[in-house]
């Protein structure tokens, strides 16, 4: 009985070196096409989220101008309520003032908040290569 059960193993073949070389080149191919693709579309998915987070951080600063009359002098102005002039209280207009994207220079940055002359300010934040900015 034992002696046929060896026999059998004996018949079986397995992958040859070539064959197995082949596998590991074709899959060293895909990795060489695949790898810079991810890391393009990590660079977009970073650059996509600032230029969401700028929108959003100027549609913040523009409630707050329509509220209070004037726009804020700096960006933590944001995630505090206050009482304009007449009365009434408003705000947070942001929770929280977000970060630029990890990867971004300085990393994990506030975005920067300019004011300009009468109701004009910049928003804007640097990396990879592209400037997110508003306006």
């Amino acid at each position: 009985m034992h002696l046929l059960r060896r026999r059998a193993f004996s018949n079986q073949r397995g992958f040859t070196l070539i064959e197995l070389l082949i596998v590991v080149a074709i899959i060293g191919i895909l990795a060489a096409i695949a790898i810079p693709l991810f890391q393009n579309i990590q660079t977009r998915a970073r650059i996509a989220k600032a230029q969401a987070d700028v929108r959003s951080l100027a549609s913040a600063v523009s409630m707050y101008a329509a509220q209070y009359g004037q726009i804020p002098a700096g960006l933590g102005e944001m995630t505090v309520s206050g009482t304009n002039a007449q009365g009434v209280t408003s705000g947070p207009f942001m929770a929280a003032i977000p970060t630029t994207p990890a990867g971004w220079t300085p990393t994990n940055a506030i975005y920067s908040y300019a004011t300009g002359t009468g109701d004009t300010f910049t928003i804007s934040g640097t990396g990879d290569s592209t400037t997110a900015k508003v306006p």
